[in-house]
């Protein structure tokens, strides 16, 4: 819904199955937004919502008093920044930038301090929810960076999400969601092992599911994800190679310290076996079909 009360200019980078839902309730929120995707065509419907679709980066930062971006992996959100084109060269008017992207952690400091020394500040604020979570605005927003900054951003964040956290320094946002992922990518990895030995000793999985609910194995993953596993739908949400990239960034920031992490190890080589199988762009639930072929099953 519109809200008279609420104004400013919003560039837009980054127009995928998140990144449009976002830049409409940017918009419904009663911010002007601009917004470009290296995608021509990938945000033709939000024209409708009073989103300008532009066709180049500096047209999004120019005259904005935030930029936001919602990408796929950290070479991208570098690219917007260092490249020709980019947020060094064309800085935001309100010198504030937003990464919603889920990247490296060392990756963001970088860019950060780099942003820094011309006068913008960057906040890593990435989001869980999913697709679902991006359409009704319901986003949970963990944000690392300025204090300052979040405060400048949280108008605009508000439009988004219905959780906002400042977690900490440049950086903590993307680790606090590593570890949102790393938890997410287990307890998908532990609900298939349960359904195929379900399944194996003959169990109704509906019924099974519905007294996990009520118990203390009761999930997010299980209740909004269980269905579409037992019924073998591989509908895509957030996809298998977005897990995979989640759980290899996971991987990566543990080896810096380093920290063992076994049981992220093993579910990584479960989407590795998905991905081979050219299920990369299954909804991340579609994990199952790894367990159909250990079990010598069709479907769950």
């Amino acid at each position: 819904m519109m809200n008279n009360n609420i104004s400013g200019i919003v560039g837009f980078l980054g127009l995928g199955v998140m990144g449009r839902e976002m830049a409409r309730n940017l918009a419904q929120a009663g911010f002007t937004v601009r917004a470009f995707d290296i995608i021509p065509g990938a945000g033709d419907a939000l024209r409708s919502f009073g989103v300008e679709i532009v066709s180049e980066i500096s047209a999004v930062t120019r005259d904005a008093d935030i930029v936001i971006s919602m990408l796929p992996d950290t070479p991208q959100v570098e690219d917007i920044v260092r490249g020709s084109d980019g947020l060094l060269s064309n800085p935001p008017r309100g010198k504030l930038f937003v990464d919603m992207s889920t990247i490296a952690p060392e990756a963001t400091r970088k860019l950060s301090q780099e942003l820094l020394a011309v006068g913008v500040t960057m906040l890593d604020a990435p989001v869980s929810g999913g697709p679902i979570g991006a359409k009704n605005g319901t986003l949970s927003i963990m944000v690392g960076g300025d204090a300052g900054g979040f405060e400048q951003a949280t108008p605009y964040l508000k439009a988004m999400g219905t959780t906002l956290n400042h977690v900490g320094a440049s950086g903590a946002g993307q680790t606090v969601k590593l570890c949102n992922q790393l938890i997410c990518g287990i307890n998908i990895q532990a609900i298939c092992e349960a359904l195929a030995l379900a399944r194996a000793w003959n169990i109704d999985l509906p019924q099974m599911r519905e007294v996990l609910l009520g118990g203390s194995a009761a999930s997010w993953m299980l209740d909004k994800l269980g269905p579409a596993m037992i019924e073998g739908d591989v509908s895509a949400g957030f996809r298998i190679d977005l897990m995979m990239k989640d759980l290899r960034l996971v991987l990566e920031a543990a080896q810096k310290h380093p920290v063992p992490l076994p049981a992220t190890a093993l579910v990584a080589t479960q989407y590795q076996n998905a991905q081979a199988y050219g299920e990369g762009a299954n909804g991340n639930q579609a994990l199952f079909k790894v367990y159909d072929r250990l079990t010598g099953q069709q479907t769950l």
